[in-house]
C-alpha cells in the first residue's frame, strides 16, 4: 500500500481513514483514539529529518531523536495492524520492522560474531544505530533470562545514540518477564521503557482477525465459482490492503511463487506448495513466518497423487502445530478428501485436525513464532 499522493506524505490519520473506506473493514473507536497519539511522534519524527537533514547530519547541534511508543493491549486488537500504519506512513530509508523474537535471534547470533570486541553489546548497538533510525519491534515479550539480561543495557545504548523505537506487546511494561529468573535484574529496564517511551494502552476488547476469520466459511469448494472471490475478499479485509507487491517468497534460496503475500499472510497454490520439492523444514519457515496461510485448490487425496499427499499431511501438521490459521479452497468437501482404501490413521488424523482448524476454540490460539530465514 502506497502511503503518499504525489511527492506529499500521507499521516497515519489519513491512512487509517484511507484504509476504513475499504469494502468490510471495521473501524475500531480504540484504534482511533491510538492514532490520535500516533500522530505527534509521527509529525515529530517528520520535523527531526528536516532538521537532520539542515545539518546534514554532523552539526553539534543536531536536534535530540523523538521519543517512541510502547502500545500494548489484547491479542487481535490491532497492535501490529497500527504499528505496521506507522512504519509505512514514516518517510526514512533506515528503518526497519521486526517480529521482537527474531530480533533477538539476531543479537544473540551477532553478539557471537562481535565476540572479539571490547564491549560487543555497544558494538552492536552502534551498528543498529548506523542502519537504522526507526525501530518497529514487533510482540515484544520477555521470557528467557538470556534476553532479559542483555534488553536494558541494549535499549539504553540504542536511545543514547537516537534510535527511535515503536513496540507492540500483549503486555504493559510492568508486567513484561512475571516470576522470570533474576527478575529483580530486569525492573531497571522495564523502567527504561517506562522512561523513554510513551506507553499507550490499545483499548479494544474485540480479537479483530478472529471475528475476521470466524464470520466467514475458511473452508470453502472450489467448484463454487464464488469460493475464490471470498478468499480474496477475506485476504483483503485480514490485511488491510497491505499486500506485498511480489510474486514469490524465498525458502532455501529457491524462490517459491505465492499468488499474493502480506507481512503475516501468505497465499499458495496446492500444486506449489504441495507438487514441488518441498520438505517439512519448508513449511516450517512458513508456519514459523505466517500466522495465515491460504491454499488453493486442494485435490481429492488419491494413489494417483501420493506425493502430493504425503506432503499435504507435513504441511497441515506442521500448520496445526503452529497454531498457523488456514483459509483453503477443496475439490471435494472434507468427509470425502480421502478416497475409498485411504482411511488409514494418517489420514484420519489429517481430517481431524482440517474440522479443527475451523472452531472458534483453534481460531483463538496464540500463534507460535520462532526465528527463521524466509524472505519475500
Amino acid at each position: 500500500m502506497q502511503h503518499s499522493v504525489g511527492n506529499k506524505v500521507i499521516s497515519p490519520k489519513d491512512w487509517y481513514q484511507e484504509v476504513c473506506n475499504k469494502s468490510g473493514f471495521i473501524c475500531d473507536a480504540g484504534q482511533l483514539a491510538a492514532l490520535e497519539e500516533l500522530e505527534a511522534p509521527w509529525q515529530q519524527m517528520l520535523e527531526f529529518k528536516t532538521k537532520r537533514d539542515q545539518f546534514l547530519g554532523r552539526s553539534l547541534l543536531s536536534p535530540d531523536a523523538p521519543k517512541g511508543l510502547y502500545i500494548w493491549g489484547g491479542v487481535g486488537s490491532g497492535k501490529t495492524f497500527l504499528m505496521d500504519g506507522f512504519y509505512h506512513c514514516v518517510p526514512y530509508r533506515r528503518k526497519r520492522r521486526i517480529h521482537f523474537h527474531n530480533f533477538m535471534v539476531e543479537v544473540h547470533h551477532e553478539m557471537k560474531q562481535l565476540a572479539h570486541e571490547h564491549d560487543p553489546l555497544m558494538a552492536l548497538a552502534d551498528s543498529i544505530a548506523r542502519s537504522t533510525r526507526l525501530l518497529c519491534l514487533d510482540e515484544f515479550h520477555v521470557d528467557d533470562i538470556a534476553d532479559a539480561m542483555i534488553l536494558g543495557r541494549l535499549l539504553d545504548a540504542l536511545f543514547e545514540r537516537g534510535v527511535v523505537l515503536l513496540t507492540t506487546s500483549n503486555y504493559p511494561p510492568d508486567e513484561l518477564y512475571p516470576n522470570g529468573l533474576q527478575r529483580q535484574n530486569f525492573l531497571p529496564a522495564i523502567e527504561l521503557l517506562k522512561r523513554e517511551l510513551k506507553v499507550l494502552r490499545l483499548d479494544c476488547d474485540t480479537d479483530y482477525r478472529m471475528l475476521q476469520m470466524a464470520r466467514d466459511p475458511i473452508f470453502m469448494l472450489n467448484t463454487d465459482a464464488a469460493s475464490e472471490q471470498q478468499m480474496q475478499s477475506l485476504f483483503q479485509r485480514l490485511t488491510a490492503g497491505m499486500h506485498a507487491d511480489t510474486d514469490s517468497i524465498q525458502m532455501r534460496q529457491v524462490k517459491t511463487p505465492v499468488k499474493r503475500v502480506a507481512r503475516e499472510v501468505v497465499w499458495f497454490d496446492f500444486k506449489v506448495l504441495c507438487g514441488g520439492n518441498h520438505d517439512q523444514s519448508d513449511y516450517l519457515e512458513i508456519a514459523h513466518h505466517y500466522p495465515t496461510v491460504f491454499l488453493s485448490d486442494v485435490p481429492r487425496m488419491t494413489a494417483d497423487n501420493n506425493a502430493e499427499a504425503r506432503r499435504f499431511t507435513w504441511l497441515i501438521d506442521v500448520l496445526y502445530d503452529n497454531h498457523v490459521k488456514l483459509v483453503a479452497s477443496f475439490e471435494v468437501a472434507l468427509p470425502e478428501l480421502y478416497a475409498a482404501g485411504r482411511h488409514d490413521s494418517e489420514s484420519q488424523r489429517i481430517a481431524s485436525r482440517l474440522t479443527e482448524m475451523q472452531t472458534r476454540r483453534y481460531l483463538e490460539l496464540p500463534h507460535r513464532s520462532r526465528g527463521v530465514t524466509l524472505t519475500e
